[in-house]
C-alpha cells in the first residue's frame, strides 16, 4: 500500500478527488460539495446495480417530498430526538402553514405517512418501495468530502410485511444485495455488523451495519439496515385488515445504502500511489487509447491505427482516443490518475507488427495483443483485473483485524494494525456497556462498532470485559472511524 495512502490518507484522498476531476470544494457553502462527471458517473453506476437489486427482489421505484412537518418526524419519539440535534431546518412560508420544515435527514416519517393511507389489507402486503435522492444532515463535526458531506446521496428501501419473520429474512435480503454488487461488483470487502443498543437507529429495533476500512485504520460505514419491528407503524397508525377480519400493525425494515460514501469507498480501498484505480463496469472511461508518436514518417500510420482501434473498441466499451499534443508520459500520468482501467498504446511498432500494447490500471505489465483480438483482449483483462483487486483487498482488510485482551493492548494495536480490534466486552444488547464504551472512546477515540450479525464470536471462558472487568458476555469490534 502506498506510504503517503497511509501515512497521510486524507491528504491522498482529496488529492486524488480534486485533481483527478472527481469533486470540486469550492463551491461556498460548508459540507455541500459539487460531483463532477468522474464522480457522478460512476455514482449513476452503483445506484443502477443497487436498484437492479433491489428490483429483483420485489420493490418498485417512488419519489417522495423532501421535507418534513415538525409534527410528523415527533411522531416516533425516539427517531425525533436522535435526528433532532442533525436537522436542517427551514423557515415557514408566509400565509400557508405555520409548522415548521425540515429537510429531510431520512425519510421514515414522510413515507409513513403515506403508508398508513395506502396500506388496508393483507393483500396490500408485503410493500416494498424504494427512492434513489439526496438526504441533508447538519453534522457539527469538520466535514470531509465524501466521508463527511452534509448533503449526500443515497437510496433508500422501505418495506411494510405482516410477520416478522418477513421483516428479518429482508435485512438478511438487503447483506445479500451488498454482496452482489459492493463486493462481488466492486471488490469492496466489508464486514456485516449488529450495532450495540446504544447505537441503534433511532426507532428501530435492531440496526445493522456494513463498513469497511479506510487505509488510515478509519472504518467506513457505507451502508445500514434496520429492522424496526412495529415501533413505526404504531407511531404512523399502519394498520391492515387480516384474513381472520382482525386490524392488525404490521412490521417494517429500511434500508440505506450510501451511493456518495460507496465512491469513497472505491477510490480510499483500490487506489495506490498514482491515483484512483477503478473496476472497469463502474469507470467513466474504460479503455483510453494512447498514441506513441516517435517517427515522423510513421505519424499519419499511427494515428490512422488508433482511430480504427477507438472507433472499433467504442462499440462495446466507453472509450477515449488521447490525441492531444501531450507527451505519452504527461498522458499516462492523467488517465491513471483518474483510473482508466485500461490503456491502450499504439506505436510504430505495434502498427508493423499488427499488434498493439494493452496496460492494465492495476499492475501496469505491459502486454502485445494482436489487433484482430482486442475486443476479446480487453473483456479478459477487465474481468482479470477485477479478480486481481478483490483479492489484493481482502487481502488486506483481513490482515488489519487483530485481537487484544486488555485496555493496554487495544491501544497498541489500534495503532500498529490499523483497523478492527476484537475485545471481550461486557453487554452490548443492553445500555449496561454505553459506560465501557464511552471508556474506549475517551481514552482511543475509538468505538464499539458491535458484533457480526452471522456467527458472532463466544468470549473464552473466564474472559472479563477489557473496561470494566465483569464477565465477558461479547467479543465485540471495535475501530476508529469517519
Amino acid at each position: 500500500m502506498a506510504e503517503e495512502k497511509v501515512e497521510r490518507f486524507y491528504d491522498w484522498f482529496l488529492r486524488v478527488l480534486e485533481e483527478g476531476e472527481f469533486i470540486d470544494q469550492r463551491y461556498p457553502v460548508k459540507g455541500f460539495i459539487v460531483h463532477r462527471p468522474n464522480a457522478a458517473i460512476i455514482e449513476k453506476h452503483v445506484y443502477d446495480m443497487i436498484e437492479g437489486e433491489l428490483e429483483k427482489e420485489g420493490h418498485k421505484r417512488s419519489m417522495f417530498p423532501s421535507v418534513v412537518l415538525k409534527s410528523f418526524f415527533e411522531k416516533e419519539a425516539e427517531h425525533a430526538e436522535g435526528f433532532a440535534p442533525e436537522v436542517f431546518w427551514l423557515e415557514p412560508i408566509k400565509g400557508e402553514s405555520e409548522e415548521r420544515l425540515a429537510l429531510r435527514p431520512t425519510s421514515e416519517t414522510i413515507m409513513y405517512y403515506m403508508y398508513a393511507l395506502w396500506v388496508r389489507s393483507y393483500r396490500d402486503l408485503p410493500m416494498k418501495l424504494y427512492q434513489s435522492c439526496q438526504i441533508w444532515r447538519l453534522d457539527t463535526k469538520a466535514t470531509k468530502a465524501l466521508l463527511r458531506d452534509r448533503e449526500f446521496y443515497w437510496i433508500e428501501a422501505h418495506d411494510v410485511f405482516r410477520t416478522p419473520g418477513e421483516a428479518e429474512e429482508q435485512v438478511l435480503t438487503d447483506e445479500r444485495i451488498m454482496q452482489k454488487t459492493v463486493w462481488e461488483r466492486l471488490g469492496i470487502p466489508f464486514v456485516f455488523l449488529k450495532r450495540p443498543e446504544w447505537d441503534k437507529f433511532p426507532g428501530g429495533e435492531a440496526t445493522y451495519a456494513f463498513e469497511t476500512l479506510a487505509p488510515d485504520g478509519r472504518a467506513l460505514q457505507f451502508g445500514t439496515t434496520h429492522n424496526l419491528g412495529q415501533k413505526f407503524s404504531k407511531s404512523f397508525e399502519i394498520q391492515y385488515l387480516d384474513e381472520d377480519g382482525e386490524k392488525k400493525m404490521p412490521y417494517q425494515t429500511c434500508f440505506g445504502p450510501g451511493v456518495s460514501r460507496i465512491l469513497a469507498c472505491l477510490i480510499a480501498v483500490h487506489g495506490d500511489d498514482k491515483g484512483a484505480v477503478l473496476p472497469f463496469e463502474v469507470a467513466p472511461v474504460q479503455v483510453v487509447v494512447v498514441p506513441v508518436l516517435f517517427k515522423d514518417n510513421m505519424k499519419e500510420k499511427v494515428m490512422e491505427k488508433a482511430r480504427e482501434l477507438h472507433k472499433t473498441l467504442s462499440k462495446d466499451y466507453r472509450v477515449v482516443l488521447d490525441d492531444s499534443d501531450k507527451t505519452p508520459g504527461n498522458k499516462y500520468y492523467h488517465w491513471e490518475l483518474r483510473g482508466v482501467p485500461i490503456r491502450i498504446e499504439v506505436g510504430p511498432r505495434d502498427v508493423e507488427a499488427g499488434k498493439v500494447t494493452l496496460v492494465p490500471r492495476d499492475t501496469g505489465e505491459k502486454k502485445q495483443v494482436p489487433e484482430e483480438n482486442v475486443l476479446d483482449a480487453v473483456k479478459e483483462e477487465a474481468a482479470a483485473m477485477l479478480e486481481r483487486m478483490k483479492e489484493k483487498a481482502k487481502k488486506d482488510f483481513e490482515s488489519r483485524v487483530a485481537e487484544a485482551s486488555s485496555m493496554e493492548e487495544l491501544g497498541k494495536k489500534l495503532d500498529e494494525v490499523r483497523g478492527f480490534v476484537k475485545v471481550p466486552f461486557c453487554d452490548v444488547e443492553s445500555f449496561d456497556g454505553l459506560a465501557c464504551a464511552d471508556e474506549i472512546g475517551e481514552r482511543f477515540k475509538a468505538f464499539v462498532r458491535g458484533v457480526p450479525a452471522h456467527n458472532p464470536e463466544k468470549p473464552p471462558e473466564g474472559a472479563r470485559c477489557i473496561v470494566c472487568g465483569k464477565p465477558a458476555k461479547h467479543i465485540v469490534w471495535v475501530s476508529r472511524s469517519y
